[in-house]
């Protein structure tokens, strides 16, 4: 049998950003985004358009939030991103208007090929249409679409593309019940 030979690893294709601007967004992310300090979210949408961010107006975000690469970020209107959220978006993570990610959940974008003895690097991008609410410690994989109003419920772990205005949960997430949003 082959083994997994972590020493053949190479990551040279994938290269999100020059070393300078990676290294100036990794600071400025560990002052205004992975920390406590409860900095105004307009400041912070300021520094993520800086770094080549698509933020709408009025998007909260909250403290200690890990963002890999801002310039693979769209974000709506009036979004609210919540408190130790991670973007781990190697590639694009889009993300609608009125939508909610709630605290502690993970975009995850990247994934290795453990078929391959090199453990290669496989990113595909995740859209999370408008909205959407992502629960509380819930995972999105790579690669999936939230698709309009639909619900991921807390601690569930998106593994295929949910369904417009349906309520998933579990690990993987299975579709329960409808969303019906009153008036």
């Amino acid at each position: 049998m082959v083994e997994t030979d972590l020493s053949s690893f190479s990551n040279s294709e994938y290269q999100p950003g020059s070393f300078l601007k990676r290294s100036l967004w990794y600071f400025t992310s560990l002052l205004f985004f992975r920390t406590h300090i409860p900095w105004s979210s307009r400041l912070k949408v300021l520094l993520l358009r800086s770094f080549g961010a698509e933020v709408g107006s009025q998007v909260v975000i909250k403290p200690s939030v890990a963002i890999k690469y801002p310039w693979f970020l769209q974000v709506g209107d009036y979004s609210w991103i919540g408190e130790n959220v991670w973007i781990d978006n190697l590639v694009n993570v889009s993300i609608g208007s009125n939508a909610c990610i709630s605290q502690g959940a993970m975009l995850l974008t990247g994934n290795h090929d453990y078929k391959k003895s090199t453990f290669d690097l496989m990113a595909k991008s995740i859209e999370i249409e408008n909205g959407v609410w992502i629960g509380a410690k819930s995972v999105v994989c790579p690669g999936i679409s939230c698709l309009s109003h639909s619900v991921l419920s807390v601690g569930s772990v998106a593994t295929s593309d949910l369904s417009a205005y349906f309520v998933y949960s579990g690990n993987p997430a299975t579709k329960v019940k409808s969303r019906e949003i009153e008036g």
